[in-house]
């Protein structure tokens, strides 16, 4: 059976009422909780990003059972390697073993703000193996780990704080990221319901692991106000992870993305009251050989009714699935 996640979207609520969404949805019954972690929004009109490992700590507290993830964070710029070992670990132990850290090559948007320029996907990819060596290096090992790479150096570093074990997953997007996430992951992670990708990740050596997607609705009593959230909120996701990687900032996205329609956003994206509908979007990612999926519920607004409509029905057809 496939499990069923929530999504905490950072880009959309503020860090008080992730936490609260949190909690709702483990008592809902969805089986794990992902957390976007962004510097921005993707666009302005999401109007939030608080940082996700503060949230991820606190939901970890308000929670008892729920899985958390990640999903994802980019160790190579705007943190340190060593630093999210170190974060991960933390999470780790405050969750009591629940937690799954989600790594990806990252996004301009994020990672720009440090400086370092953004490198080209073939650097990062780089970056991101070195980046997972170090991590996994540093939670396996009792003593101090040393690191010189390409990209990174790590001088004596050890986590005091160490769980048992933590598993570590890999956004994947292409060929490239799913023989990295193949050779390195323990799970895989990815947007699209791409039967392709979960070869391609099995084939690297991913064969028997979990598979995680995540698919975008927008619930709602209406439907017309419905997609007209979905378009002023999440027409970026239109653009595809080759563009979506590369564009700085909010104001790129929004932009870029003017050419979306309402009835465009509509036709990519599940929206209004048809349960059907919804579930069928899951649907496509379990077809495809995934074994988690994580929903996101398009506007802050709405989550508390959403969690609500999903305990009474969403959930229950899901898990015929």
């Amino acid at each position: 059976m496939v499990e069923l996640g929530y999504t905490l979207m950072c880009e959309q609520c503020p860090p008080t009422a992730l936490v609260e969404h949190a909690a709702a949805a483990e008592e809902a019954g969805f089986d794990f909780l992902v957390a976007s972690d962004h510097y921005f929004p993707w666009l302005a009109t999401q109007g939030h990003s608080p940082n996700a490992w503060v949230v991820l700590g606190a939901v970890a507290q308000a929670t008892r059972r729920i899985g958390l993830m990640s999903y994802v964070t980019c160790p190579t710029m705007r943190y340190h390697p060593a630093v999210v070992a170190q974060q991960a670990a933390t999470v780790q132990l405050m969750s009591e073993g629940r937690f799954t850290l989600g790594l990806g090559a990252g996004e301009n948007l994020n990672e720009h703000v440090v400086g370092r320029g953004w490198p080209a996907v073939r650097i990062r990819h780089e970056m991101l193996d070195e980046a997972t060596q170090i991590i996994r290096r540093l939670l396996e090992s009792d003593g101090e780990v040393s690191f010189s790479g390409r990209h990174f150096t790590v001088e004596s570093a050890r986590l005091w704080d160490r769980p048992a074990r933590l598993p570590i997953g890999i956004a994947v997007s292409g060929p490239d990221s799913c023989r990295l996430a193949g050779r390195l992951a323990d799970v895989m992670i990815a947007v699209e319901p791409k039967a392709d990708l979960v070869e391609l990740f099995d084939a690297a050596g991913g064969c028997g692991k979990p598979r995680v997607g995540q698919v975008p609705i927008c619930w709602g009593p209406d439907r017309e106000e419905a997609v007209r959230l979905a378009h002023e909120q999440f027409r970026w996701f239109g653009g595809g992870w080759k563009v979506n990687a590369e564009l700085p900032g909010p104001d790129s996205f929004s932009s870029a993305t003017e050419v979306f329609t309402p009835d465009d956003v509509a036709s990519a994206i599940s929206c209004g009251p048809d349960t059907r509908e919804h579930v069928a979007a899951v649907a496509e990612f379990a077809k495809a050989g995934f074994t988690h999926v994580a929903v996101v519920q398009i506007g802050c607004e709405r989550q508390e009714d959403f969690i609500t409509w999903a305990e009474r029905e969403f959930l229950p057809e899901l898990r015929e699935l």
